[in-house]
């Protein structure tokens, strides 16, 4: 089943994402995907479009009742089914709520669940340091700021952790390639120091 296009995808979650820093999450995790679609050797293509619209919906919808039928993330999957997303994208992006009771039983799933909320953490890990810089930043830093529960207080810790395991990674090892993934798009994220 074809899907729709990068350009096609980016322009709907801009549509959608006023927000800069929320579009950058999402490029972040695009990142992240399409890393970890070449480490396991799938579609790049799909696993990226899967990071790049995954949260499309969450500003106008942003459920903070954690509706498993209503707003973010079910609201966007019903928009993006109408606008012919394959199955397997769709599950996955509401397997990334926990709320949403969706089991993560493709690969696709468990990644963008695992990279998710590491994204986050490893994007206020950069911007607290003078520089600014993601390339500054490495598991150590990020395992420290993990420790400190009034650092980037949204992030779930227990996804971050939960994620690695789901996906039978080290947690190091996973947290220093999602590092990589996200300094190859360090201009993109605008994490590139200054």
């Amino acid at each position: 089943m074809t899907i729709p296009s990068r350009a096609d995808t980016l322009a709907l979650m801009h549509e959608y994402t006023a927000s800069e820093s929320l579009r950058k999450h999402m490029l972040a995790v695009e990142g992240a995907m399409r890393a970890y679609a070449r480490k396991f050797a799938d579609d790049e293509e799909r696993w990226g479009i899967a990071g790049l619209i995954h949260d499309f919906d969450y500003e106008r919808f942003p459920n903070s009742a954690h509706s498993p039928t209503e707003e973010h993330p079910a609201h966007g999957v019903r928009i993006l089914r109408e606008k012919g997303y394959p199955e397997d994208i769709l599950e996955a992006i509401l397997g990334h709520a926990q709320y949403c009771n969706t089991p993560r039983e493709s690969q696709m799933a468990r990644t963008l669940f695992a990279v998710d909320e590491l994204t986050g953490l490893i994007t206020a890990t950069a911007l607290v340091r003078p520089s600014k810089s993601v390339h500054e930043v490495d598991a150590k830093s990020v395992r420290k700021k993990m420790k400190d529960k009034a650092f980037a207080r949204g992030v779930s810790r227990d996804d971050v952790i939960n994620g690695a395991n789901e996906l039978g990674v080290d947690l190091d090892e996973h947290i220093t390639f999602v590092i990589g993934a996200m300094q190859a798009r360090s201009a993109d994220l605008g994490l590139s120091g200054s």
